[in-house]
Order: structure tokens, then C-alpha cells, then sequence
């Protein structure tokens, strides 16, 4: 066994090459730095890393001062899924509104700018974009994630979003390979399962993947996610059939494969990590994520063993384990040499603009029509009908109008209302959410916030009462505007992120 300068053999080296691990705190912990010079090549980055642009450059600064070439990734969506603005709301639209102006070049622009961003604070790994096509309506975790429910308009846009990533020096990683969209179960509480014939999969859940392919992403992100058709007994992440024989065989890929994080429940509740990590390399995967829940270095040590272990077993071929290293040593490659923020070409408020283009806007029959409506001069009330926070989202990330209605509308009340008892089953269950809201706002103009009307019961029957009592609402749909306009005004902004909020609140008070 060869051993390394820092005493570090060879095989203990390529095992944390490969993994992606979070951690804790603003500034990178003593163990994380010594891990990088022990062969850690990777590290991911969350909400609860960041404080500023500042001090997240401070900190990538710091990661690069222990190793020059660390690939820093984070889960930087923009839309509803933001990293850099967890505290804020994010100043870019995400797929859904993106998808629903279909402008490619605009996509293109967008990603290019929230690159661009990237890249200024040292990131230089972008886990994003999410290429599902949102097929299943009651999705409870892509929704607004995606570019749509359209396999054509889901694949230019993924083509166009990792070209605009990639040129400013930001690697993509295209999610979630073979497809999360037709899903009604969220991967971070159990395993999904997509039953379709393979004709349809390739029809419909691969043309995106061939498409962020083609116009060469860097990394693809594998899903948690059963797939008989392409493989009965292991979930894509843990599948060789599909990693290596589909991903890289069939489609001819041969970039850096991401694992989503591992210790979703998935794949943790049933594998193990241990266990999961190593069947997923031995699959085909080059880098293991982990940390969104488990950032400690115990954590890197189990992980690392067990890949270890797993060669010296004969588990896990050695000559596999230094494969997925190489990749992942390639891309930090590519990714020290392009990875420098260019000059901004594309101005500061192009999230803004393009979440504007994105609003879908209806007046009531016989209130006449967006151009004719009477914006807003009085301060409303703003009910906010909340949903349980998606994991991927985070329950920490503010969403809605309200923030912005205040600054235009000086005077304007909010108040958040969910299903009584969190029980979202039963249609009447937001009957008591919708009278609690009525009488909150008195005789103030109701507008009425809500989050995928069609998947909770709850939250139409709060609408209904609402709407019965007072028609004159204004209705402001931030998820998939799945369920028919109504209310006085409907405006959909198909996505929750605070420009989203901005371009709708200046529809309500005409600024």
C-alpha cells in the first residue's frame, strides 16, 4: 500500500476523495481543514454556513487556503431552494417560473448571473439544476423545483441552465437522475417508487438528462428513488444497472456522478449510510453527499472506514474506489481553473425582471381585465394559508407578499394560518383557518397567500371560506398554480422566492 506525504496511504486517500461532507458554523472546524489535507477534496455548503457574501467568501477562502483545489459546493437553486439567501428569500425566480416564461436565453441569463454570484464567494459546485419533469401534480418535493410538466420545455431549459452556470466558471450538477418528477413521495421520509414502462422513462424522464448531457454538465446527482423498469431491487443511487449500464453505457456520460445526501431516509433508513455508501460507489457513483443532517467529522471517519473496509473485503473493487476519485479529483480541476467570477453583464435586477415575466395574472369574470384592474390604495390584510415546510426548502426561507406589500402599502397586516392540528387530511380540516382569518383582518382587504391549492384539502377549504364571505379576496398562488384561478385576482407567481413575492405585490398595489 503506498503511503502519501501526511502518512495517508493511498486507499484511505481516494475514500475521502469522494466524499462531500458538511459541517456546522460560519468558519470551517479544525477537523475539516485536516481532513483536506489528509485527501478530502470536497465540501458542501448550507444555509447554516452562510451569513453574508462576505463572510462566505471568508470561508471558501479559508477551505482553499488548506487545499487550493477543494471543490465547495451548495444546494443553490434560487427559487424556493436558496442557500446564499436562506434568511431572505432568494432575488432569483426558480425552474417554474423560468419554465413558464420559456424565454431559453433568459434561463440562460439567470444562471449565468447566479453563477456569477457563485463564483464571486469561491463556490465552484452547484448542485442544481433539477431536471425532473414534474409529471405527478401531488409531487410533494420537485413542484416548483422543476422547469414543468413538459419533457420538451424541461430539457431546453436544463440545456440552457447549465450552459449559463458553466460560463461563469460554476459547475453544474444535474438533478435527480433518472428522474424525480413522477413521484408522490418525498426521498428525504421514505423511497419513492416510479412504476412506468421503460418506453416512458426514456420518452420522458431521460430527454432532459440527454439535454444537460449535451450541453456538457459537469456532474449528474442520482436519485433516491425506485425504478422497476430499469432496475427491481436497489433504488437508482445504489444501482449499478442505472448508474453505470443507463448513465454512463446508454447515455455515454462520463463526468463526476454526486449521490443526493445519503443520509436521507431513503436510503439511511433502510441501507444505513455505511452500507449505502459503499453499494453506491461500487454502483458507479464518484461522490458521496452527506451533511444537509449529518456534519461532523465521526461521520467522515464511519464513512471512510467503511469504504476501506468494503476494498479489503473484496466488496468494493479498489480499481472502482480510485476511479471515482480521479473524477472527482478531475473536476476540481476544471474547477480551479475556471472558477473565477466574470464582470456582471446581465445587471442586478435580472431575477426581478424575469420574475415579473413569469406572473400568470386573471380577473374575476365581470371585473374586466389585468390592464383594467384597480390596484390596491389601502393597506390589506395578508393571509398566509402555510404548508409544512419541504425539507429541501427549509422551513428557515420567508416566503410570501407580505414583506413587500409593507414597503408599498406602508400599514399592512399579516397573519400565517395552517390546517387545525397540522392535519391536512380532511377538506374541512382549514374551515377554522379561514374563519380565524376573516376575522384577523376585519374590514381590511383580504389577500390570500398559498402554496400548491391542489395538494392540500385544507388549504382550498380555507379559500372556499375565505372567498364565501369575501369575494373581493386577491388570491396569490406561489407553487404550482395546479388548481383554477379564482378570487377577485389570482395572480400566479410559480415559485415562492422573495422576487416572486416582489413582482406580485406590485401587481396588488400598482407600483
Amino acid at each position: 500500500m503506498t503511503t502519501l506525504a501526511g502518512g495517508t496511504d493511498t486507499l484511505t486517500r481516494d475514500a475521502l476523495t469522494v466524499l462531500q461532507p458538511g459541517f456546522t458554523g460560519t468558519t470551517a472546524p479544525d477537523w475539516l481543514l485536516r481532513r483536506l489535507g489528509e485527501g478530502l477534496a470536497s465540501v458542501g455548503l448550507f444555509g447554516r454556513n452562510i451569513a453574508s457574501p462576505g463572510q462566505l467568501a471568508e470561508l471558501t477562502a479559508q477551505l482553499r487556503a488548506e487545499r487550493d483545489d477543494v471543490l465547495v459546493a451548495i444546494d443553490e437553486e434560487g427559487g424556493d431552494v436558496t442557500r446564499l439567501e436562506v434568511r431572505t428569500g432568494s432575488s432569483f425566480p426558480g425552474n417554474h417560473a423560468l419554465g413558464a416564461v420559456d424565454d431559453v436565453e433568459l434561463t440562460r441569463d439567470v444562471a449565468h448571473e447566479l453563477g456569477r454570484r457563485l463564483a464571486a464567494c469561491g463556490v465552484n459546485l452547484n448542485w442544481a439544476p433539477s431536471a425532473d419533469v414534474n409529471s405527478d401534480p401531488r409531487n410533494p418535493v420537485i413542484g416548483v423545483r422543476s422547469f414543468g410538466a413538459d419533457t420538451g420545455l424541461a430539457a431546453r431549459h436544463t440545456a440552457a441552465y447549465v450552459t449559463g452556470l458553466q460560463s461563469a466558471g460554476v459547475a453544474a450538477c444535474t438533478k435527480h437522475f433518472p428522474g424525480h418528477g413522477d413521484t408522490a413521495v418525498d426521498s428525504h421520509h421514505a423511497l419513492p417508487r416510479i412504476d412506468v414502462p421503460a418506453d416512458v422513462l426514456t420518452d420522458r424522464e431521460l430527454t432532459p438528462f440527454r439535454a444537460a448531457i449535451a450541453a456538457g454538465s459537469r456532474a449528474v446527482m442520482s436519485a433516491h428513488i425506485l425504478v422497476p423498469a430499469l432496475d427491481p431491487d436497489r433504488p437508482a443511487t445504489l444501482s449499478r444497472r442505472i448508474l453505470t449500464g443507463l448513465l454512463r453505457g446508454e447515455l455515454g456520460y462520463d463526468g463526476l456522478i454526486v449521490t443526493d445526501g445519503m443520509e436521507m431516509r431513503a436510503i439511511a433508513g433502510i441501507y444505513g449510510i455505511e452500507r449505502g455508501s459503499v453499494l453506491a460507489v461500487a454502483a458507479g457513483a464518484d461522490a458521496i453527499c452527506v451533511g444537509g443532517g449529518l456534519a461532523d467529522d465521526a461521520t467522515v471517519r464511519r464513512l471512510r472506514d467503511a469504504l476501506v473496509a468494503a476494498v479489503r473485503t473484496g466488496e468494493l473493487p479498489e480499481e472502482r474506489l480510485a476511479e471515482a476519485a480521479d473524477r472527482v479529483r478531475a473536476l476540481a480541476r476544471w474547477a480551479s481553473t475556471a472558477g473565477r467570477a466574470p464582470e456582471e453583464t446581465h445587471g442586478s435586477e435580472i431575477g426581478l425582471h424575469a420574475a415579473r415575466r413569469a406572473l400568470t395574472v386573471t380577473v374575476a369574470p365581470g371585473l374586466g381585465s389585468p390592464e383594467t384592474f384597480k390596484p390596491l390604495t389601502e393597506p390589506p390584510y395578508v393571509a398566509a394559508l402555510t404548508p409544512v415546510a419541504n425539507i429541501a426548502v427549509g422551513d428557515e426561507t420567508p416566503w410570501g407578499v407580505a414583506a413587500e406589500l409593507v414597503h408599498l402599502l406602508p400599514g399592512t397586516v399579516t397573519g400565517s394560518f395552517s390546517a387545525e392540528g397540522g392535519k391536512e387530511s380532511g377538506a374541512g380540516a382549514g374551515e377554522s383557518a379561514g374563519r380565524a382569518a376573516l376575522a384577523a383582518a376585519g374590514p381590511r382587504r383580504i389577500v390570500a397567500v398559498v402554496r400548491d391549492e391542489h395538494r392540500h384539502p385544507w388549504m382550498a377549504s380555507a379559500l372556499d371560506t375565505l372567498l364565501a364571505a369575501r369575494p373581493d379576496t386577491i388570491v396569490v398562488e406561489m407553487g404550482v398554480p395546479q388548481a383554477a384561478p379564482r378570487g377577485a385576482l389570482h395572480i400566479a407567481t410559480h415559485g415562492a422566492a422573495r422576487v416572486c413575492g416582489r413582482a406580485a405585490a406590485e401587481v396588488i398595489a400598482g407600483s
